[in-house]
C-alpha cells in the first residue's frame, strides 16, 4: 500500500510540475482592504502574474488579529491555489497568546519574507505636536489624556506603545481599532485620536497628501523614504519594533508548486516597477527566499516571545 501511495505521490508531484497553475490562485490577505498589507501583496501579486502564467487575486479575510484568515489557509488543500499573507500578528502574536488551538508557522510552507517597516508614531498634519519630545512634555503633563490608536489589544501595535509608555515613564489613552490600518488612518481624520502607532508605509499616502507626519520610526536606521522622521535610537530610546509580510502556503504544499511561485514573486519583487513603488510607499524591500526565511521566523518567534515574557512578567501586558 504505501509503494502505491508513494507512486501516487509521485505522479501528483510530475503533474503539478507540469500543469500549474491550473487555476487561478487565491491570496488571502487577512487584513482589512486599503491598509498596508494589502496594497502591498495586491502590488506584488499582480506583477507576480505573468512570470507565474496565471491569475492571483486577493481576498480580504478580516478578524481576530488575522486569525481568521488563517482559519481559512490552515483547512484550505495543500496544492499551491491558496496562499496567505503572514504579518507580525500572525506569526507572533497568535501563537504566543493561543488565540488559535494547534497553530503555529510550522503548520505553513513559508514561501518569501518581502518587505519590513517598523512601526512610527504618526499625527495630523496640524497637531500641535512638532516633535516625539513635544509629545511625551504633552503626555507627562495630562496622564491618560492623549489618545493614541492602536490596531488590536494585545497587538504589536500595542505592544510598541507599551514600551514606548514604560521608556518615557507616561501614559496614553489607548483607543483599538482592529481590522489594521485602515480605520487607524479614518479616525485620524475625523480627530478620534490625536497619534496612530503604525508603519509609515501604512500612512503614506496621508503623508504624500498632506494630512499626516510622522514624529519617529522605532529603529536605529533611518529612513531614506522619509528623511525627516528620526529613529528612535537617535532621541534616546531603545525600541525597534516593525511588521513584515510573508507569503505561505498551507503545509505540505508540493515542492514544485512552492518552487513556482517562489520565481514568481522574486521576478516581481525585483522588478523595477515593484522597487520603485516601495520607495514612493515608503516601505522596505526586504527579501528571504523559501531557504532562509523559516529559519528568520523562528528566531523571530524565539527573540519577541522572550521579549514579551518579560513585559508579562513586569505587569505591562497580559496573556
Amino acid at each position: 500500500m504505501s509503494m502505491t501511495l508513494g507512486g501516487l505521490a509521485l505522479v501528483v508531484s510530475a503533474s503539478v510540475a507540469a500543469d500549474y497553475p491550473e487555476r487561478d490562485v487565491r491570496m488571502i490577505v487577512p487584513w482589512g482592504a486599503g491598509g498596508g498589507t494589502d496594497g502591498i501583496v495586491r502590488k506584488i501579486s499582480n506583477l507576480a502574474e505573468e512570470p507565474l502564467g496565471g491569475t492571483v487575486y486577493v481576498e480580504n479575510i478580516e478578524g481576530g488579529m488575522s486569525a481568521n484568515g488563517l482559519v481559512q489557509a490552515l483547512g484550505a488543500r495543500p496544492d499551491g491555489y491558496t496562499l496567505i499573507a503572514l504579518t507580525y500578528d500572525s506569526v507572533v502574536t497568535i501563537p504566543w497568546q493561543g488565540m488559535l488551538a494547534g497553530y503555529d508557522i510550522d503548520k505553513l510552507d513559508l514561501i518569501a519574507r518581502i518587505t519590513s517597516e517598523p512601526d512610527a508614531v504618526v499625527v495630523p498634519e496640524d497637531s500641535r505636536f512638532d516633535s516625539l519630545e513635544a509629545l511625551i512634555e504633552a503626555a507627562k503633563a495630562a496622564p491618560g489624556e492623549i489618545r493614541a490608536g492602536i490596531q488590536n489589544m494585545g497587538s504589536r501595535t500595542h505592544l510598541t506603545l507599551l514600551q514606548l509608555q514604560d521608556q518615557a515613564e507616561v501614559e496614553f489613552k489607548i483607543v483599538s481599532y482592529p481590522g489594521g490600518a485602515a480605520p487607524q488612518k479614518e479616525a485620524l481624520l475625523n480627530g478620534e485620536v490625536d497619534l496612530a502607532l503604525t508603519s509609515l508605509g501604512d500612512f503614506e499616502s496621508l503623508i504624500s497628501a498632506g494630512d499626516a507626519r510622522g514624529l519617529v520610526e522605532f529603529t536605529d536606521v533611518q529612513s531614506e523614504s522619509f528623511p525627516d522622521v528620526p529613529p528612535a535610537s537617535e532621541l534616546g530610546y531603545d525600541i525597534q519594533m516593525g511588521s513584515f509580510v510573508i507569503l505561505a502556503a498551507p503545509a505540505n504544499t508540493p515542492d514544485e508548486a512552492v518552487t513556482a511561485l517562489e520565481a514568481a514573486y522574486q521576478q516581481a519583487y525585483d522588478s523595477e516597477e515593484f522597487q520603485s513603488w516601495l520607495v514612493d510607499v515608503g516601505v522596505t524591500p526586504n527579501w528571504l527566499g523559501t531557504d532562509e526565511v523559516e529559519d528568520w521566523a523562528e528566531q523571530t518567534q524565539d527573540e519577541l516571545f522572550a521579549r514579551m515574557d518579560e513585559l508579562k512578567e513586569a505587569g505591562l501586558i497580559g496573556q
